[in-house]
């Protein structure tokens, strides 16, 4: 008996020799995802949902939630929004939830850290989950990036500005990707190259039909910019992929922060972009009783800090860190979204990290497809979802840096498919 208990406390102490053997257990208290779906995603100022507001952008992509799960709303406990740009986030999530058709009941949040709010909702729904203060919630992100930025309105107070790191946290993300390009001397050619990639990759899934599975149509109105005129469109593709696209045609765009730099363009940065995604996550045991279907499993997700001034390399430090939580290799990830917020820090990522590109970002990621700030976390999800299905592959790992200097990573197990 005694030594029975010793194995039992051992094997909570010790990591297994096997982390993906740990991972892909199925227990009753797993958190899960029963439903992982996301908007097009449009051009920004000028695309499908330039004249969308954030509240029904979020109201439409809730709207879609009950429509496609059959879920009882009863039975969502809490909502949380990823958002960067809106200070009335927390208002826009819990009005439109409840027009939407979530009760009264149901609770809502919002929470910002950046380019990583879409999966920091995720987190957050996730561990109420997993510490047992609700069974089931949902995590939005969404960005109208054409309803305008988040730069800061007045500089910060002198005694912060005096600290250098803290003044970094004011620089613009263009400068930031120009800091790693020159640092760590990611050149012009290498970016455009890799770029060319991301859009040949967005390419062949768009007209293969990838995204078809993970995208939900969206009706709404544009305005036609030059006679004002309203007509009603219903949107299913992504706008950003411009088929066709070549280095030799990328090296020929000028510099997008030329006082700061000439490697970093708007052919080989991220797309300024509008979307919505959502992920609806509960208790497996949750799930099996109200008969769900289970995608995936949310293993967990991680943080880390870096110098602000190069932020862009934030992935670098908390893929490690996940991996190691989970006493895991990259060699034993299936598939990786890592968002191409710069070309810059795409390059410098994977090769500090050696990452196999032919598992990153197999469908391009947000050079050719956007970066709506709020969006991406959550949208990262829809798709390497989406592809590990179609691969039958089961490990997903998604990561994304983050603006003053951090970075961000997630885990999952598909589990459909394989």
């Amino acid at each position: 008996m005694a030594t029975e208990r010793l194995s039992s406390i051992l094997s909570h102490i010790t990591p297994s020799k096997s982390g993906l053997s740990t991972i892909t257990q199925k227990n009753p208290d797993d958190v899960v995802i029963t439903l992982a779906i996301r908007s097009p995603l449009t051009k920004g100022f000028k695309g499908g949902l330039k004249d969308t507001p954030l509240d029904f952008l979020v109201y439409t992509m809730l709207k879609k939630v009950l429509e496609k799960s059959n879920i009882d709303p009863q039975m969502v406990e809490d909502i949380c929004l990823g958002n960067v740009n809106n200070g009335k986030a927390a208002y826009i999530i819990r009005a439109a939830s409840l027009a939407a058709g979530f009760p009264t009941t149901s609770a809502a949040s919002s929470v910002n850290r950046f380019c990583s709010s879409g999966l920091k909702a995720v987190q957050d729904i996730a561990n109420q989950i997993s510490m047992g203060s609700i069974e089931c919630g949902l995590a939005i992100g969404a960005e109208s990036m054409s309803e305008g930025g988040d730069r800061l309105a007045k500089p910060f107070h002198p005694e912060i500005l005096k600290h250098q790191d803290a003044a970094d946290c004011m620089q613009p993300m263009g400068q930031t990707s120009e800091n790693v390009g020159k640092d760590f001397d990611i050149s012009r050619e290498a970016q455009d190259r890799y770029a060319a990639e991301s859009f040949a990759r967005a390419e062949r899934a768009q007209k293969a039909g990838w995204f078809d599975d993970e995208i939900v149509p969206i009706t709404t109105t544009v305005k036609d910019p030059k006679t004002g005129e309203e007509k009603e469109v219903t949107l299913t593709k992504d706008e950003g992929p411009r088929w066709g696209t070549t280095f030799e045609s990328l090296s020929k765009v000028r510099p997008a922060f030329s006082q700061y730099g000439d490697r970093s363009t708007g052919g080989n940065s991220s797309q300024v972009t509008d979307g919505a995604a959502a992920i609806l996550l509960m208790k497996r045991s949750k799930a099996l009783e109200m008969n769900q279907p289970i995608l995936a499993k949310f293993c967990g997700a991680t943080v880390a800090g870096v110098a602000p001034r190069i932020m862009g390399i934030g992935p670098s430090i908390a893929i490690p860190k996940l991996l190691s939580k989970f006493n895991l290799t990259k060699e034993d990830i299936d598939i990786i979204e890592l968002n191409e917020a710069f070309s810059s820090m795409a390059v410098y990522c994977l090769n500090t990290l050696q990452l196999d590109h032919a598992k990153m970002n197999i469908r391009g990621g947000a050079v050719a497809l956007g970066h709506p700030l709020g969006c991406t976390g959550a949208r990262q999800i829809c798709t390497g979802l989406s592809e590990a299905r179609r691969q039958r592959k089961k490990i997903l790992l998604t990561s994304m840096c983050i603006g003053t200097g951090q970075g961000m990573a997630g885990l999952l197990v598909n589990e459909q498919n394989v």
